[in-house]
Formats: C-alpha cells, sequence, structure tokens
C-alpha cells in the first residue's frame, strides 16, 4: 500500500514537472509570438507615421513657398508705390528749385535797382543838407541869433506854452473830479440812509408794572415796608407806589436794573408770595434771567446784520448795548445802523461789506462797559477787540470812528461816515437825558470809589444814593463815618440841583441750618 503511493506519488511528481515545463515553453512560445506581432503594429504605426510626417512637410513647404510668394509681391508692390512718392516729391523739390532760382534772380534785379536809387537819394540828401545850410546861415543872418541860441528860445516859449496848457487842464479835471466825487458821495450817501429805516429816539427812565388789584400795593410795601425797602435796596431802582389805579412804578437811570426789577417784581405779583427772602431770590432769578436775554438780544443784532464767528463774550456786551443809550439813542440800534449804512455804502463803492458791516457793529462796544472801566468808550472797545482777537482793520475801524485817529482804509472811513449818520438824522438823540444819565452814573462812581462798598444805586432821580457795604470790612460805626465822608466827596467833585440823600446800608445775616 505505501509502494503504490509512492509510484503514485513519483507519477504525479514527474507529471507535475513535464507540465510546468510545457506550461513554461507554451506561455514563452505565446508571448514571443505576441511580441512579434506587436513588434509588426509598431513598424507598421512607425511607417505609417513617417509617411504623414513626409506629407505634412510636403504640405507645409507648400504653405511657406506660398506665404514667401504672397509677401515678395507685396513687397514689390509697397517698393513700387514708393519709387512713385519719390518720383513725386522729387518733381516738386525740381519744380521749387527753378521758383526760387527765379525769385532769386529777381530780387538780384530789385537789389541793384535799390542800389541805383540809394545812390540818387544820398545825392538828394547832400544837396538837401547844402540848402539846409545856407538857408540856416541866412536865418542866422537875419535874425542876429546862432542856432543854439534859437533852439534855446524856442524850447523855452514851447515849454511855457505847454505848461499853461497843462495847468489849465489839470485844473479843470480836477474841478470835474471834485464835483463827480461830491455827487457821486451824496448819491450813496442818500441811497444809504434811504435803505436803512430806523426809529426814532423814545429813552425812558421810568417803567410801569401792572397789578391785579390795589390790594396787592399793600403787600408789595409790607408790614411796616420792611418788603418795599428790601426790593428798592436789592434791585437798585425806586419803587414808587400812588394813587395810580392797579400799577406801580419802577424809575432807575439803568435801563439793566429797571427791567430786572419789572421782572422781578412781575413774577412776585403773579406768584402772590411777597416777603424779604422770596424777593431776593426773585431779584436773583430775574437777573439771570436779564443776562441770558442780554446773550440772545446779541445774537440777534449779529444775526440781523449778517456778521458772523464773533466772541461769546462780544456776543454779550453787544446784548447789553440794548440797555445802554447815547444821547439818548439807544446804542445797540444805533451799532446795527451803522453796520446798516456801512454795508450799503461798502456794496456801492465795491470794498469788503463784511469788514465794513463787523467794524460797525463793533465800533461802540466800548460803551457797554465805559461805567465799569475808566477811560474813553474807543479805547476801551479797542482793548475789548484785541483781546477776543478780532481782525486787524475792524480793531482800526473802531479806534479811528471818532477821528482820534487817521483812518487808512477805506472801510474806517464808511463807519466814521456811517457813524455821523446814525447820530445826526432828525430824532435820534436827545441831549438831556444823556446828560442826566451820566450824573447819575458820576454820583455811583464817587460812592463806589470808598473801600468796604459792595454795591451803589442812585435812585429818585439823582436825590438819593444808597450804599450796600460789605459787613465784615464796615462796622455800624465806620459807616456812619463813610456817609459823611461820601456826602463830602460828592459835594466836592459834583455839580447838582438841590440836595442828595446818602444812605449807607449794613447787613449782617445770621444763617444755621437744623439737621
Amino acid at each position: 500500500m505505501i509502494e503504490i503511493d509512492l509510484t503514485s506519488f513519483v507519477i504525479i511528481t514527474l507529471s507535475l514537472a513535464v507540465g510546468l515545463i510545457g506550461g513554461y515553453y507554451g506561455r514563452r512560445f505565446l508571448a514571443e509570438s505576441r511580441i512579434r506581432t506587436a513588434e509588426e503594429e509598431v513598424a507598421k504605426m512607425l511607417d505609417e507615421a513617417a509617411k504623414e510626417v513626409e506629407a505634412k512637410k510636403k504640405e507645409i513647404l507648400l504653405e511657406a513657398k506660398d506665404e514667401i510668394h504672397r509677401n515678395r509681391q507685396d513687397a514689390e508692390k509697397d517698393i513700387r508705390e514708393r519709387r512713385r512718392e519719390l518720383d513725386r516729391v522729387e518733381r516738386r523739390i525740381i519744380q521749387k528749385e527753378e521758383m526760387i532760382d527765379k525769385k532769386t534772380e529777381n530780387m538780384e534785379k530789385k537789389e541793384q535797382v535799390l542800389l541805383e536809387k540809394e545812390k540818387e537819394t544820398e545825392k538828394t540828401q547832400q544837396d538837401l543838407q547844402m540848402i539846409l545850410s545856407q538857408q540856416l546861415k541866412e536865418l542866422e543872418r537875419l535874425s542876429g541869433l546862432s542856432s543854439e541860441e534859437a533852439k534855446e528860445l524856442l524850447l523855452y516859449n514851447v515849454s511855457q506854452q505847454i505848461r499853461q496848457e497843462t495847468a489849465l487842464l489839470i485844473r479843470g479835471i480836477e474841478n470835474e473830479a471834485k464835483e463827480e466825487a461830491d455827487k457821486k458821495a451824496k448819491n450813496i450817501v442818500s441811497l444809504a440812509i434811504q435803505r436803512c429805516a430806523a426809529d426814532v429816539v423814545s429813552e425812558s427812565t421810568v417803567s410801569v408794572v401792572p397789578l391785579p388789584n390795589d390790594e396787592m400795593k399793600g403787600r408789595i410795601i409790607g408790614r411796616e415796608g420792611r418788603n418795599i425797602r428790601t426790593f428798592e435796596a436789592l434791585s437798585g431802582v425806586d419803587l414808587i407806589i400812588d394813587d395810580t389805579p392797579e400799577a406801580v412804578i419802577l424809575s432807575s437811570f439803568d435801563p439793566i436794573r429797571r427791567e430786572v426789577a419789572r421782572v422781578a417784581l412781575g413774577n412776585l405779583v403773579s406768584d402772590g408770595r411777597i416777603h424779604p427772602a422770596r424777593i431776593e431770590e426773585m431779584v436773583e432769578k430775574a437777573r439771570k434771567e436779564i443776562e441770558q436775554e442780554i446773550r440772545e438780544v446779541g445774537e440777534q443784532a449779529a444775526f440781523e446784520v449778517g456778521v458772523h464767528g464773533l466772541h461769546p463774550e462780544l456776543i454779550k456786551l453787544l446784548g447789553r448795548l440794548k440797555y445802554r443809550t447815547s444821547y439818548g439813542q439807544n446804542v445797540l440800534r444805533h451799532s446795527v445802523e451803522v453796520a446798516h449804512l456801512a454795508g450799503i455804502m461798502a456794496a456801492e463803492l465795491d470794498v469788503d461789506i463784511m469788514l465794513a458791516k463787523r467794524s460797525g457793529l463793533l465800533h461802540d462796544i466800548g460803551k457797554a462797559v465805559d461805567h465799569e472801566v475808566s477811560g474813553p468808550h474807543v479805547e476801551i472797545g479797542v482793548d475789548l477787540a484785541k483781546k477776543y482777537r478780532e481782525n486787524k482793520d475792524v480793531i482800526h475801524g473802531i479806534e479811528a470812528h471818532h477821528g482820534d485817529i487817521e483812518p487808512e482804509t477805506v472801510e474806517a472811513v464808511l463807519v466814521q461816515a456811517a457813524d455821523a449818520i446814525s447820530a445826526s438824522r432828525p430824532g435820534a438823540r436827545r441831549e438831556t437825558l444823556e446828560t442826566y444819565i451820566k450824573r447819575l452814573e458820576k454820583l455811583e462812581n464817587v460812592a463806589e470809589s470808598f473801600s468796604g462798598v459792595d454795591r451803589t444805586f442812585a435812585i429818585q432821580a439823582g436825590r438819593e444814593i444808597r450804599i450796600i457795604v460789605k459787613p465784615e470790612e464796615i462796622d455800624d460805626l465806620h459807616a456812619i463815618n463813610l456817609a459823611r465822608d461820601i456826602a463830602a466827596r460828592i459835594e466836592q467833585d459834583l455839580d447838582y440841583p438841590g440836595q442828595i440823600k446818602v444812605v449807607v446800608i449794613r447787613e449782617t445775616r445770621s444763617v444755621e441750618y437744623a439737621k
């Protein structure tokens, strides 16, 4: 059994070996056959590719030959055209050369003719010179003067005649220019006046406050007059309560004080609570309201004139001018009027309109504080304009508007003229009111010159002055002496009718808070 298995194994092994060898050689034969077939196909493909390349090469050569032929034809055509153009240019050049030759020939002929004429002219000039010499000698013999002497005499006579004619001509031109300038100036001024309308002066030193009933008068006066005394002391205004039905009168030369008092009293009457503490509160509130109104009035004036970019402090000072008068003329309305007049005249003369308006609006700005700062309002205005960085031309217009210095710009002259026009028109000013106000201001200034004085109020049309002193600096005994000293100074420095009552008020307050 074992032997049979070995024999079978050997047979199977040999069979496998023969099969493997036969398969190897079979696959080798098939592979070689396939390789030969592939090589034949590759050779065939290479042969076909070679044929295609050869055909493509021939096609490209033919196309190249055609392109060369076309390029050669184009080049020959271009050369033929250029040759024709050159031939035309050459013919034109030949023609121009022929024309130049003809012109040259003609010029030579003309030059020859001119030379002959020049010779004839020289000969003629020589003949003329000889004749002139003979005539000059004959003239010298007849006149008895040499040629130089005759020339000087002739020039002198001519110069004298020219001077006379020139003087007459200049005089005529000056007269004509002056007449025309006067006429033009009058037209400009009249046009400016016609185009600027302003109110006639209607200033007053009293204000009337209406009351709901006459019982309110007793409440305003208060117990033993404490309310009215407090109101007059705080506002600096004289409160007149008489038989006028349902009305009281506020009297003061200072319009700002009078307006503050009017607003405060109106608020007190509306509120109904009238006592010293409430009066003090309302007066302070009215002062703040008037300050706000002053600012708004200044802004409105600048807007009305068309002047922009003013410093806020200058706006505030402009608003204060509403409560300032000059010979009875409201200074703010006067300033606005001067700005309009100066702007109109500047437009007619074709100069800087905005500069003229700005200078006109600010020309009296010093009057807003001239009762607080010593010196002429012109100098104060110049200092204020410099302080708030105004244009140098505006400062010059302020400085020159009263003729203190010579105006150097047209705008400064226009401001000066507009100021004179506004002040001199009918109804513009009243001398008596201004004099009265200045007298009251001097009265207050005398009292304020003493140390320890807090505030001063001239009331009763200048017949009384009330001085509120600082209690920490002035005691009761010193207050008596202060009243006597102020009265003596008033008698010495001021001229006034009748007598002036001097009242020194010293108030001591003790305040404590319950916590």
